[in-house]
């Protein structure tokens, strides 16, 4: 008959030789009882147990462990498989763990939980649902009705060391044969993203896979969490937002009920870049002052000039702007939409100017006039659709960012060219404007 010494040394040895097939076990255990069987088990045999484990399962075992227990497995797990499992916890109970831990392992599982701003790692969602790839599908329908989100459409398959190997539809693993294993089932082509990518390289992968969720992993293939697309719509809307802000010199950082003085501090600066601008366009007119002052007329129809000009320019970096944003477009490919807008504002142009001619013959009876502004309407639209094209491009490939101020820089071309094309031509044709 067996003694009680030598059951507890067979069940100590199956625990730390085959923790795979423990963990297995486990899965299947209340927590309680998990926990109860762990009482005594050396840190290093648990974490081997806890990292083979389904992250959800692992989890929540670690959320129920005692202090000393706990300290003595985290003490023993990889730092980033500790990240994981504690990304899972509450705040207070993660800050209490890391406090509890020595300096040293705390600052090193804290380096894979802080993320960069704008980076993948703050958007992913932690508590996300995984199967191993072993189990057969009567146990994982097991774990999906005790554990899984009611929400849940889709499962990320992985491996006893937390690697990302496959994703299964809900509906087929209930439609599937009792005894067949996971990984006879999963789908193995699937995006994923690593944490510290940006934002917008996530928006640019779900377009391209239409795919619900995209996985987090680490340059190990571990799995650390899913972006859902709910977040991407937030993603887009705050970008979309970020853009308009930026594109009249003010902050991305500035909000509506920011401190007076920050908003100063954050638009002054662009202000006073977009009042030398306006000096240059001054400047240009004033070059013309003594054709302004012989024919008083052109002074009452530049701002129609200039309008025409600068709606034209606004129309085409807006365009160019999404384009940017959504991928559509390279810099590569600034030829193309160079010649594109240039040709869409030319078109336009010539319809606007046969309109404005029009107009300006019937209020001014001056032929001469009347071909001035009609030229240099077609003239100056093409230089803005030009430069509203060409200017978010530029920043894009100095590594700037497009939407920094753009319609600061396009309204100071656009003004200069309108005026400049105008004066010139009237200038130029003063004999026909007598």
């Amino acid at each position: 008959m067996t003694t009680m010494p030598q059951t507890i040394a067979m069940h100590e040895a199956f625990i730390s030789q085959y923790p795979e097939e423990v963990a297995h076990l486990f899965e299947t255990y209340p927590v309680d009882e998990v926990l109860e069987v762990l009482h005594g088990t050396s840190g290093h045999d648990t974490a081997k147990i806890l990292s083979a484990m389904t992250p959800s399962v692992a989890a929540e075992i670690l959320g129920d462990m005692p202090g000393e227990m706990l300290q003595e497995t985290l003490l023993q797990v990889e730092p980033s498989v500790a990240a994981t499992l504690l990304r899972r916890l509450s705040e207070d109970q993660r800050h209490t763990v890391l406090e509890a831990l020595p300096k040293t392992v705390s600052t090193e599982i804290d380096a894979f939980l802080e993320y960069p701003e704008d980076s993948v790692g703050l958007l992913m969602d932690p508590r996300f649902f995984a199967l191993p790839q072993d189990i057969h599908v009567e146990e994982a329908i097991s774990q999906i009705r005790t554990r899984a989100p009611r929400d849940l459409h889709e499962i990320y398959i992985i491996d006893r060391s937390q690697v990302l190997t496959g994703i299964l539809l809900l509906r087929d693993v209930f439609l599937a044969p009792g005894q067949e294993q996971l990984q006879s089932l999963m789908k193995r082509e699937l995006p994923t993203i690593h944490p510290l990518e940006s934002q917008e390289q996530v928006i640019e992968v779900f377009e391209q896979w239409k795919v619900l969720t995209i996985p987090v992993t680490d340059l190990n293939g571990r799995l650390l969490g899913v972006i859902r697309n709910q977040d991407i719509i937030e993603v887009e809307k705050e970008e979309a937002t970020i853009s308009m802000q930026t594109m009249v010199g003010a902050s991305k950082d500035e909000r509506a009920l920011s401190p007076p003085m920050f908003a100063v501090r954050k638009r002054l600066p662009w202000l006073q870049i977009n009042l030398l601008t306006a000096f240059l366009a001054a400047f240009v007119v004033g070059l013309f002052e003594d054709t302004i002052a012989r024919f008083t007329a052109l002074a009452v129809l530049l701002p129609v000039v200039a309008g025409q000009s600068g709606n034209t320019g606004a129309q085409a970096l807006a365009v160019v702007m999404r384009g940017l944003a959504l991928r559509d477009i390279r810099p590569a490919q600034w030829v193309r939409v160079a010649t594109k807008e240039s040709y869409v504002a030319f078109v336009n142009g010539v319809a606007v100017a046969a309109t404005t001619s029009a107009a300006v013959y019937v209020w001014s009876q001056s032929w001469g006039l009347t071909m001035v502004i009609g030229i240099s309407m077609v003239l100056s639209m093409v230089m803005a659709g030009l430069s509203g094209a060409v200017i978010p491009i530029i920043l894009r490939a100095l590594n700037q960012d497009p939407a920094q101020s753009s319609s600061i820089i396009l309204t100071t071309v656009t003004d200069v060219a309108g005026f400049l094309s105008f004066l010139g031509l009237a200038t130029m044709f003063a004999s026909f404007l007598e």
